[in-house]
């Protein structure tokens, strides 16, 4: 009987502490965690960069940061082992106004005097490191896009007065006119025919942080173009960008090879050219093996590339490397084989040159 009665009112006690967590705690407090989740992760990735301010005090960094040209910064990033990114000019140009330091708790990005060349993407983030491999800890990352803003450079100035963007039909083209103020008016322009090129959100776009990005390149819009940026005064025109139409089959170098002539006299001179037809923007790698090669045999080998029109509309990079034999000899006769390679592979192409 015992036995029964207890059963007779198990079902109850479960059945009302069932009621009471569903209705009051398990479903408020589900919801809650899944709002918190997302900010919780975003803000530990965004906290681990801050900016320094006045008086010791410290300040998170939102997506984007306005300042003045000529003011200094200082960023810290927590962790013992940082590692950070910024504009790359200032390494090429081995700038002294810019100084990175690790110390034990931050790593510390300091650029004074700066200038709207500066504007860019600053990020840093921790390294996770098992004896010499490292990799990049996703989870703790910090990064913004500082803009300088000078009323005299309304455009990220440039090293150069032009520029070439290779249109290719595969993959987004950026002419990368950018502002030093995010809140000017930029337009883009065509030089030939004169006339605005209008941004249609879709196809043309415009990316504060990048400039104007064609979506599907076409050989139609290819041409010289320039911006035109507008901030409380007179218009400012960008460099000129000249937009080339590339259409090259992906893949290993297209490839070959021909001797100044297959047989030589000895104390004659001969040339050995191997040639690569590739994408402008795609760089080729030679080497050679000749007959000579195991004995030194001394040869010249030069390497050298150029732009083409190919008269509809298409450009393509001619890359060439030319063996030179001087004073041909007996052990100069054989098989010269060139191997071209670019990021899709390598091809091997040979010919022979005997001696006469």
């Amino acid at each position: 009987v015992t036995g029964q009665s207890a059963k007779s009112k198990r079902p109850k006690e479960p059945g009302e502490n069932r009621i009471k967590p569903i209705s009051k705690k398990v479903k408020p407090k589900s919801p809650k965690m899944k709002d918190r989740e997302p900010v919780d992760t975003s803000s530990k990735s965004q906290s681990i960069l801050t900016q320094v301010m006045d008086k010791g005090r410290f300040q998170k960094l939102a997506a984007t940061l306005s300042l003045s040209a000529g003011q200094s910064i200082e960023l810290r990033c927590k962790g013992s082992n940082v590692s950070w990114s910024y504009p790359s000019y200032l390494d090429t140009f081995k700038d002294s106004r810019l100084s990175i330091k690790q110390l034990d708790r931050y790593g510390q990005l300091v650029l004074t005097n700066s200038t709207a060349a500066d504007t860019g993407e600053y990020s840093c983030w921790l390294q996770l490191c098992d004896g010499n491999k490292c990799r990049k800890d996703e989870t703790k990352m910090g990064s913004t896009y500082i803009f300088f803003s000078d009323k005299g450079e309304l455009f990220v100035p440039t090293p150069s007065y032009f520029e070439i963007v290779y249109l290719n039909p595969d993959k987004p083209a950026v002419i990368p006119c950018r502002v030093t103020t995010p809140s000017a008016k930029v337009t883009l322009h065509r030089e030939f025919p004169a006339e605005e090129i209008e941004t249609d959100g879709t196809n043309i776009i415009y990316d504060v942080k990048k400039g104007f990005v064609y979506q599907h390149p076409t050989s139609d819009h290819k041409g010289v173009v320039y911006c035109k940026a507008e901030s409380q005064g007179a218009p400012q025109i960008s460099i000129k960008y000249h937009l080339l139409y590339v259409e090259v089959p992906k893949g290993p170098p297209s490839t070959t090879i021909a001797a100044s002539s297959n047989r030589a006299e000895v104390s004659e001179s001969i040339n050995v050219i191997c040639t690569v037809l590739g994408e402008p923007d795609v760089d080729v790698n030679f080497s050679w093996q000749y007959p000579g090669q195991e004995s030194e045999r001394p040869v010249i080998i030069q390497n050298f590339w150029r732009l083409i029109n190919r008269g509809t509309g298409h450009t393509t990079r001619i890359s060439k490397s030319i063996i030179v034999i001087e004073d041909f000899e007996a052990r100069d006769a054989g098989n010269y084989i060139c191997i071209a390679q670019n990021l899709q592979g390598e091809t091997t192409v040979a010919t022979q040159v005997e001696l006469n």
